[in-house]
């Protein structure tokens, strides 16, 4: 046996060499019977001091070149080494485009909120705005999930809202309906309940339909999935599945805003009397905004719901100086709910009695109201409505739009019970339970400020709530001396320096008027060939 210490004083270079040679040596002959002999190798060099080694050449990378001794035999040749083929990134332009045609659609529901003060309205804009639109990013995160085919549109995925918000103004319920892909194998056996639809080349309309239960493969995770695309101000709290003729406009039984405002400096049962004369059937064209592109005739709407209490939540103590004018009904106009808190904020403030609701509300010449209370004066005639300025939009949210249970069934993703189930921090709840906290951190922050502040600046003197008579007529109105800072809700004030009252103002044109002014002009250009 070799002693081992004759290695002792060996180089790197000259191990990794005599290893190598000995390798070689254990292959096989030429086929002649010859043997590779093991030459002999030079005696290693003496042991290198450490400055001798630090100038010598750098030991070989693994897998680099190494010069050594070879045999006087002849050796087997090694097999070269494979080249690297560098694989050509895909351009992606070229990538394969997504076929719709391959996968089923299904007709469903989605429910979410959004915040208004993020956007710019809820409804899509055809051409660009300041911020965006909260149809626009939806439509994206759908057309990003490959949920819908973006190439065709609204029109394509036949969407619908149920209830159109202004810029500003937020939704808690809102609801949209639409064409989507599904998980749900196409063509399955025909039986009521759940609508599960076409491929995209098919006619929608003539999409069968099976029950939830009767499904084994599982659906598409809907809510999940837009969620991981949306922003934070964006939620989908829920879909359902809905037959394909369901439209989330025209089957909605009701639509609920919520207003919410504090009531210092307000007068809570003047603003309750005034709201309870909205309940019923009545004509609303004094307590809107016309639009006449739309061209609307008929202004009578029905609520259902006007009452104004103290804002909590389920199972909670009344939040904090809030309160909240709860108005429910089939259907509402342009601005409709802002108009009526406009107006509501005036009488609670004193400048006007709450009849003046009754009057803006007493349209028809034919058929006019009577006092609404013993002691009232009959109310005026008002067929046009009079200049004011609506409430503020940020306080305003779009709080449910109903259904019948045989046409939605709300439901969540599974992914939201295994994130911790439906309280966990990786669900729709717990996002919005973060983003709720960090809310009142602000408004604790935004607190602490006005106290600071206090200290240096005292606070304005507010004439509000004029004081009134038993009968509910308004008080003394300030002779202009002083500025008053009409409430708007939301924080936000009209200053003026004299009160006029709302029926001795400018009275607006007759909406006949302005529908038959735009009909002939730009509702014509827009009827002419391009």
């Amino acid at each position: 046996m070799t002693d081992p210490s004759k290695y002792a004083n060996w180089s790197r270079e000259d191990l990794i060499a005599r290893v190598m040679d000995l390798e070689n040596s254990l292959l096989p002959g030429d086929g002649t019977g010859s043997r590779m002999t093991i030459p002999q190798l030079p005696p290693p060099s003496s042991p290198k001091t450490p400055s001798q080694r630090s100038q010598q050449t750098p030991s070989p990378r693994r897998g680099a070149s190494v010069t050594r001794i070879t045999s006087t035999s002849s050796a087997l040749p090694r097999r070269p080494a494979k080249p690297k083929v560098k694989t050509k990134e895909k351009d992606p332009s070229e990538q394969k485009p997504f076929d719709f045609s391959l996968h089923p659609r299904r007709k469903i529901a989605l429910r979410f909120t959004y915040a208004g003060w993020e956007y710019g309205g809820l409804a899509h804009q055809a051409g660009p705005t300041p911020l965006p639109t909260v149809e626009g990013v939806l439509f994206d995160a759908l057309v990003q999930t490959r949920l819908i085919d973006g190439t065709k549109g609204f029109e394509g995925c036949e969407w619908e809202r149920c209830g159109r918000t202004d810029k500003g103004v937020s939704g808690a319920g809102n609801v949209i309906s639409l064409w989507v892909r599904s998980a749900i194998p196409q063509n399955p056996p025909t039986l009521e309940g759940d609508a599960y639809g076409p491929s995209s080349s098919s006619d929608p309309q003539n999409a069968p339909s099976i029950p939830m239960s009767s499904v084994t493969k599982k659906e598409l995770r809907y809510v999940s999935t837009l969620n991981r695309v949306l922003p934070p101000t964006i939620r989908v709290v829920a879909w359902s599945p809905v037959a394909p003729a369901f439209s989330s406009r025209f089957a909605c039984k009701y639509r609920h805003y919520k207003y919410f405002f504090h009531s210092r400096n307000l007068e809570i049962s003047r603003m309750q009397d005034a709201a309870s004369r909205l309940l019923g059937e009545h004509d609303f064209r004094n307590l809107c905004k016309l639009d006449a592109s739309k061209q609307i005739t008929n202004f009578r709407r029905a609520i259902l719901q006007a009452s104004i209490s103290p804002a909590r939540l389920e199972g909670k103590a009344d939040l904090d100086g809030l309160w909240v004018f709860d108005l429910r009904g089939t259907a509402f106009l342009y601005n409709q709910v802002r108009h009526i808190v406009a107006i509501l904020f005036l009488i609670g403030a004193g400048l006007e009695p709450p009849s003046l609701m009754t009057a803006l509300l007493n349209v028809d010449k034919e058929h006019p109201y009577p006092a609404f209370k013993e002691g009232e004066p009959t109310p005026p005639i008002i067929d046009r409505r009079p200049e004011y300025q609506m409430a503020d939009g940020l306080p305003l949210v779009l709080w449910d739009c109903a259904y019948s249970d045989e046409d939605v069934r709300w439901q969540i993703d599974e992914s939201d019970l295994e994130n911790g189930g439906v309280n966990g921090a990786g669900g729709v709840y717990g996002q919005l339970k973060s983003i709720h906290e960090r809310s009142t951190i602000h408004s604790a922050l935004d607190a602490y400020f006005l106290e600071s502040a206090s200290k240096h600046h005292p606070a304005p003197m507010n004439p509000f709530p004029l004081s009134t008579d038993p009968l509910g007529s308004s008080g003394i109105i300030p002779d202009g001396s002083e500025s008053l800072q009409i409430p708007l809700g939301g924080g936000a004030y009209q200053r003026t320096g004299r009160y006029v009252p709302v029926l001795s103002r400018k009275r607006l044109e007759d909406v006949f008027v302005v529908n038959e002014r735009w009909k002939a002009g730009k509702g014509a250009r827009k009827e002419l060939p391009s």
